[in-house]
């Protein structure tokens, strides 16, 4: 049975394995090494601390997946727009733990005032990302090219958005 939930300190090793592999071996990521464990950690507590989730895909006692939220950009007129960053251990993917992670998330932001989401995909040719987000509703809206080169190759990145529960539909509160 899949379960999501906020993630844990001791969830950590878990999420940096994850994340090890995808550097390493893939391109949804355009970091070149793998950080460690502190710099993980580190990572974790930025982005909780600033209010967004950071939620793991457990299935029979083991983390199979992660995900997070975080501001797209640290200006305060981007305040009601995220950016999401989803990765599943090789064993998970292609089961539907990608989706229902990532519509957790989509749902804790909404109601934390989120208004748009936007996937930054690393490499044009992630499509089991794009095929993801395109089923929970994001649509195309650009991409850059040949602007990352990892594996001796340039790679593109695909940006994807979606509004997110009032969208654009009201003004926002200034409160927030």
């Amino acid at each position: 049975m899949l379960t999501i939930r906020p993630s844990l300190p001791a969830d950590l090793p878990a999420i940096q394995s994850i994340y090890a592999h995808s550097v390493l071996r893939g391109t949804s990521s355009f970091e070149l090494q793998a950080p460690d464990l502190d710099e993980m950690t580190r990572r974790r507590e930025a982005v909780l601390g600033r209010g967004w989730p950071w939620l793991v895909a457990q299935a029979s006692g083991q983390v199979v997946g992660y995900a997070y939220a975080d501001a797209f950009r640290p200006r305060p007129a981007y305040r009601y727009t995220v950016e999401d960053s989803i990765y599943l251990h090789p064993a998970a993917t292609r089961r539907g733990t990608g989706r229902v992670l990532l519509a957790e998330l989509m749902a804790r932001c909404a109601q934390r005032g989120a208004r748009q989401m936007l996937a930054v995909i690393g490499d044009s040719a992630s499509q089991a990302s794009i095929e993801l987000h395109r089923a929970l509703g994001f649509e195309p809206c650009g991409l850059l090219r040949h602007v990352g080169w990892k594996f001796d190759a340039w790679r593109d990145v695909v940006l994807m958005q979606r509004q997110l529960a009032l969208g654009a539909t009201q003004p926002a509160a200034e409160s927030a």
